[in-house]
């Protein structure tokens, strides 16, 4: 049954719609959109770079749904942004700590709101609006789901607890998304601080304590998605008529991949377009490049 019920969300999210060969002609609308609450998170050093790409590009796509969860006071960015910059109380250095304290405040951001759909993103994503709706339109979200995409070869283990619990996590760098159902569930587990706590005992990155958290505890399974990608790919290798069938996409992160970013014309300087990110946004929907 585990088998079929994953053919089945393959057979439903694999095809893509509203396109022309790999631009995208449909937008989603607001009625779309409704429900669907999305979390990038990023540091006051990327601001002005990372941020500033994403508000040019797939941000424009969904300006109502999108939220940027930070660690320092930006009145520039909130009022460009429409009031959308969450400021956490946490850290501004890449630590275990600085991620699961933004992890929860990512998490109980998406309880307080009307969420149907809650994903999350880092601030090196580029994410395919169309395609992420299209894909959670074909699924329930009063059924739990855990969707995503594992960067392990197998599940992971915690032998440090005595029942050696072994788990999958959705990897945080390529995004993941939870169903209004599978939130619910999470609550106590997340209401105040309590994530940040169980990353704290587990002393594990964000990523992998939620996979503990929803896979081990509340035991809901993730179900693969390989249209998300993070930087830990070969991101050149993905085909360009396939593209506009992806969630999300990344960037860098291989050292010995001198560019890893996705293969699309480059419309940019590299100066101007490092993750190539606004030549992608320019494949997949020209209507709305800024060039």
């Amino acid at each position: 049954m585990a088998l079929l019920a994953i053919i089945l969300v393959y057979l439903l999210v694999d095809k893509g719609f509203g396109h022309h060969g790999s631009q995208i002609e449909y937008v989603p609308t607001t009625s779309d959109l409704d429900g669907l609450v999305i979390a990038v998170k990023t540091t006051l050093k990327f601001h002005e770079s990372r941020i500033r790409d994403i508000i040019d590009t797939w941000f424009q796509l969904a300006p109502n749904n999108i939220y940027f969860v930070t660690d320092t006071p930006d009145a520039k960015l909130n009022e460009i942004t429409g009031g959308k910059l969450i400021v956490s109380d946490c850290s501004n250095g890449h630590t275990r700590e600085g991620l699961c304290c933004k992890m929860n405040a990512e998490l109980e951001l998406f309880l307080t709101q009307k969420t149907r759909w809650a994903c999350h993103f880092d601030d090196d994503n580029y994410v395919n609006i169309a395609e992420l709706v299209r894909v959670l339109k074909k699924l329930d979200p009063k059924r739990d789901w855990y969707l995503g995409r594992p960067s392990t070869v197998g599940p992971v283990g915690i032998d440090s607890i005595p029942e050696k619990p072994t788990f999958w996590f959705a990897t945080g760098g390529a995004g993941f998304c939870l169903s209004k159902s599978l939130l619910a569930k999470m609550s106590s587990y997340v209401r105040n601080g309590g994530f940040e706590e169980l990353g704290e005992l587990l002393r594990l990155p964000d990523d992998v304590s939620l996979g503990y958290l929803i896979e081990h505890l509340l035991k809901v399974k993730l179900t693969v998605l390989d249209k998300f990608h993070s930087h830990l790919e070969d991101l050149n290798e993905i085909n360009r008529d396939d593209i506009h069938k992806q969630i999300s996409f990344s960037a860098g992160g291989r050292p010995r991949i001198v560019k890893n970013v996705v293969r699309v014309p480059e419309e940019y300087i590299v100066e101007d377009d490092p993750r190539r990110f606004r030549s992608l946004h320019c494949f997949l929907y020209r209507k709305h490049c800024q060039r």
